[in-house]
């Protein structure tokens, strides 16, 4: 029970007009309407789990198509609410943004909070904490896709403390964001070092000693080519959820980061009703339905995942390196995509022609030193992954106390 009064949104938000707005109706914005550049549309993409906002991988609209939304755009400090998907999203726009004014899209709802009573910072902290996550989606209409609605947004409640507690609260809880943002920028530029290595040795054949090998037909004196199914295969056991432990870890394509080979994020099987595909530890998931191709890493932990993924396992572990770079690499990315086949409902890779994929496996001295390379990577990220979850249940489990009055600040 909290000692500070609990107050609804309706009540916190700013007495300007459009302070709390959905996205435009359907066709006041289409695909029809994008650009090259101009405004962002802010979309799910840019509310990811592992950040307040991603203040990239826009769609535009013109200027002047943007003036005609004006009822439903958001500003830096806005906080930003996934209406429709994947419920339990929020973002806050930075304060330093890479944009002046943003679109928000029909799956998302914008609110400007009063700064005289409350600060954004500190509603984020609330919603993204496993209570007020849980809160939006127990208030999820179930009709069609589950959603929630202005209304429901309106009427949630939160704890109000005053703002120089509020300012307090949010200094402890961004010390460990700040932390966390720090390990993800270490991950992202050890990821980058891993493909760009790739890229050297097995595209542009510059690997060690390059210069003193003959290349016939494009492969290298000393290396052999091989279909991607010679050297793992993919693993299909399926399992039903109630055989399965309810702590059972599961990655389902929401989990999967955008082109990351690290798949830090998972959650348990309790939250699934279907069957779902057994991986290992190690074992390399691929989204395999359009546009999640781009979602392809190495799991930290046993677990199940969406059917909806394929599971690939390396037939030797010192292959390991070489298969979860080349799976992960934009020319094979981009070939899945061409090739995948159309379905009911939409496009989805077929591993037929993903297993017949030519593979260059180099002499055992190169692989060794490919291998010693990236396994110390991946080594690097998994640390790296697994102190920032650590860092986020230290996080969570704070919250509430600090929200509830019940450690003083």
């Amino acid at each position: 029970m909290s000692r500070f009064p609990l107050v609804s949104i309706d009540k916190i938000r700013s007495s300007s007009r459009y302070s709390l707005v959905g996205g435009p109706f359907g066709s006041e914005l289409t695909s029809k309407d994008y650009t090259e550049d101009g405004v962002p549309v802010i979309r799910g993409v840019n509310l990811p789990e592992e950040r307040e906002f991603l203040d990239d991988d826009f769609v535009f609209v013109s200027q002047q198509k943007a003036d005609s939304l004006n009822a439903n755009m958001g500003y830096p400090g806005d906080l930003v609410f996934t209406q429709r998907g994947t419920l339990g999203q929020i973002g806050i726009i930075p304060a330093k943004s890479n944009f002046p004014r943003y679109v928000i899209s029909q799956s998302q709802m914008k609110l400007t909070v009063d700064s005289d009573l409350v600060m954004s910072k500190y509603v984020y902290y609330f919603f993204k904490s496993p209570f007020g996550t849980q809160m939006i989606k127990s208030h999820a209409l179930a009709s069609g896709v589950p959603h929630i609605n202005l209304g429901i947004l309106k009427a949630f409640k939160l704890p109000l403390p005053p703002l120089s507690f509020q300012k307090r609260i949010v200094t402890i809880l961004s010390a460990y964001d700040d932390l966390i943002e720090n390990n993800r920028r270490r991950m992202a530029k050890l990821e980058e070092a891993a493909r760009l290595l790739y890229q050297e040795w097995f595209v542009r054949l510059r690997f060690p000693g390059h210069e003193r090998t003959r290349i016939v037909n494009g492969v290298p004196e000393g290396w052999t080519k091989k279909a991607l199914e010679e050297v793992c295969s993919d693993q299909r056991k399926a399992v039903l959820p109630q055989q399965l432990r309810p702590d059972t870890p599961y990655i389902g394509l929401e989990h999967m980061p955008r082109r990351s080979i690290c798949l830090q994020e998972w959650g348990s099987v309790e939250d699934v009703t279907s069957s779902k595909l057994v991986f290992q530890e190690n074992d390399i998931l691929f989204g395999k339905i359009r546009p999640y191709f781009h979602k392809v890493g190495f799991a930290l932990v046993d677990g199940v995942t969406s059917s909806d993924a394929i599971v690939v396992r390396p037939v030797d572990a010192s292959l390991f390196s070489l298969i979860l770079m080349t799976m992960s690499s934009d020319r094979f990315v981009a070939q899945t995509s061409q090739s995948s086949k159309e379905g009911s409902k939409m496009p989805r890779a077929d591993w037929k022609q993903m297993k017949a994929w030519p593979l260059l496996v180099p002499n055992s001295d190169i692989l060794w030193q490919f291998e010693d390379v990236i396994s110390t990577i991946t080594r690097q990220l998994r640390t790296l992954a697994l102190q920032t979850r650590a860092l986020r249940a230290a996080r969570d489990l704070l919250l509430p106390r600090l929200m509830s009055g019940e450690i003083a600040v």
